[in-house]
């Protein structure tokens, strides 16, 4: 497979900031490992942090930028604490340093309808249909 640039004129620049995720991210299994709205917090926190990875937005900004309501934010937020993907103390967030491997709940259980708006196949065809039928 050819590897060459496909607009020469359009080659990405480093000015200014920089914001990165580490290749592992995705090639070691961290990116499946989130679910929609851990995905949207994590990468935010990664835009907005500094070289050291902090950031202080607050979570009002937050979830209006991200579009979530307060309860995905909060699930969201604990569910990155949980697998050491940032810290948080309360006013200050941090994106860490990549652990060594992603966590990987046991729990696959549907419990919550939002567990079934984003893991289950039928109640997502029936989203979809409906999205399309309007």
């Amino acid at each position: 497979m050819s590897k060459s640039v496909l607009n020469p004129g359009r080659i990405r620049k480093i000015n200014g900031s920089f914001a990165f995720v580490e290749h592992r991210f995705l090639q070691e299994g961290f990116f499946e490992s989130l679910d929609k709205a851990e995905l949207q917090l994590y990468f935010f926190l990664v835009l907005a942090g500094n070289r050291a990875g902090v950031s202080w937005y607050s979570y009002e900004r937050i979830c209006i930028m991200l579009n979530i309501i307060l309860d995905e934010y909060i699930e969201a937020r604990n569910g990155l604490i949980d697998k050491d993907m940032i810290a948080f103390d309360g006013r200050v967030y941090q994106v860490l340093s990549l652990p060594g491997k992603p966590f990987v709940s046991e729990d696959r259980l549907l419990r919550t309808s939002r567990d079934m708006e984003t893991r289950d196949p039928a109640v997502i065809r029936r989203i979809v249909e409906n999205a399309l039928g309007d």
